[in-house]
């Protein structure tokens, strides 16, 4: 699965920049014309609140359950919310499975 989740990883960085790298060539870091175009129609308000919200569930997911596993750095792929929670995601999962391969076996009581 960690192949799988570095390829989501990928994807989740190239396809969403590909629509992103024209628009900041044509505007430049123009944040408020982003934000008026990001909601400008109702479905694309509609896609954004859903995206709003899911990275909000997966922070708090991600918190959970990177402590619940005790794992080392499990807020890294925070940063990845800079491109998307198409990248956050899979790099969290990535690091999930590496951690869980990794960890030493749980002690039979």
């Amino acid at each position: 699965m960690r192949t799988v989740y570095a390829l989501l990883c990928l994807l989740g960085t190239l396809w969403p920049m590909s629509w992103l790298w024209p628009w900041l060539a044509g505007h430049g870091f123009n944040l408020p014309l982003l934000a008026r175009q990001a909601f400008a129609t109702p479905i694309a308000g509609f896609a954004w609140a859903d995206v709003l919200v899911s990275g909000m569930a997966v922070i708090v997911w991600m918190a959970a359950e990177g402590r619940r596993l005790g794992m080392r750095r499990w807020w890294l792929p925070l940063f990845g919310l800079s491109v998307g929670v198409s990248l956050a995601l899979p790099w969290f999962l990535w690091l999930r499975e590496h951690h869980l391969a990794t960890r030493p076996p749980l002690a039979k009581p």
